[in-house]
């Protein structure tokens, strides 16, 4: 019986993973190769004519480019951001651990409620940055109608909703970098920014690298900020693709063409996520 104690105690948490998370990954993929409206009690099954239809889609490609360029502006912003701000704030006094709360109070906040703020923020007619505009004698700009600013205004809520679990996250690491070789670089000569650049950034590898596969993953499921804000106009410009999955799977009810996008979602991450090992794996070293 001991030795079955550890299995009996994990056996509830394996049984919630199971349910909720395996068995719709797997339903999803079935459903990906049927025809279904959510009505019918008919699936029949199609083979891959979801996906063909997908990938023959003028909608799914212009998606896929816009969820592309949000994640390469995002990340990259993100975590250039977080890191800049955890250097600032790793320090163990009053001041830093009071702004390191205000910077996470966002990450914990409701997204609904950040993205309804946040329209009215930048409501062309009556809106705070508008009206701050006016003040300064300029004109109003459409943030949310414009397709060339839209998407810029969502990458920099994310971004600020997003950032604070970042700087937490770094901070860790950089609390974790032992103060000697700080101590050593300096007294062989060594300026602030080749420190930082040769000592700080081998040494924090493992958490950027974390913070990276996290952010795109994080990049590439944004949808109830667009949801909320945009509803993936203007003209499509913020249309990612979990919104276009909404849209495929929940308003036009194609359930099989909505879980073929699912699973190719799902095979792009793990893409993206084996590649980034492969670029970044030999530049990660785990202290023993």
């Amino acid at each position: 019986m001991p030795k079955l104690t550890p299995y009996l105690l994990a056996a509830p948490l394996i049984a919630f993973i199971a349910v909720f998370t395996y068995l719709p990954i797997i339903s999803s993929v079935d459903l990906s190769f049927r025809s279904w409206n959510f009505m019918s009690p008919e699936k029949p099954f199609v083979g891959f004519d979801n996906y063909a239809r997908l990938f023959a889609s003028d909608d799914f490609w212009h998606s896929l480019s816009v969820t592309a360029v949000f994640a390469a502006i995002s990340v990259p912003l993100r975590l250039a951001l977080a890191l800049a701000i955890a250097s600032y704030l790793k320090r163990e006094i009053f001041s830093s651990r009071i702004l390191r709360g205000a910077l996470f109070l966002p990450t914990i906040t409701s997204t609904v409620s950040i993205a309804v703020v946040f329209s009215w923020v930048f409501s062309t007619d009556y809106g705070l940055a508008n009206a701050a505009l006016t003040g300064l004698g300029l004109g109003k700009v459409p943030w949310l109608q414009d397709p060339q600013i839209a998407l810029l205004v969502l990458i920099l809520i994310n971004t600020w909703k997003q950032l604070g679990y970042d700087v937490i996250i770094y901070i860790a690491g950089l609390q974790a970098v032992p103060q000697e070789l700080y101590d050593a670089a300096s007294m062989d000569g060594g300026r602030r920014w080749q420190v930082f650049r040769r000592v700080t950034v081998p040494l924090i590898m493992p958490t950027t690298y974390f913070l990276l596969v996290i952010s795109v993953i994080e990049a590439f499921q944004v949808f109830t900020i667009i949801n909320v804000m945009t509803r993936g106009g203007p003209a499509g410009a913020t249309d990612m693709l979990v919104h276009l999955l909404y849209r495929t799977g929940f308003v036009l009810f194609d359930i099989g063409t909505g879980s073929a996008l699912a699973v190719i979602l799902f095979v792009l991450l793990i893409g993206l996520a084996l590649v980034k090992s492969r670029v970044l794996g030999a530049k990660v070293h785990y202290e023993a």
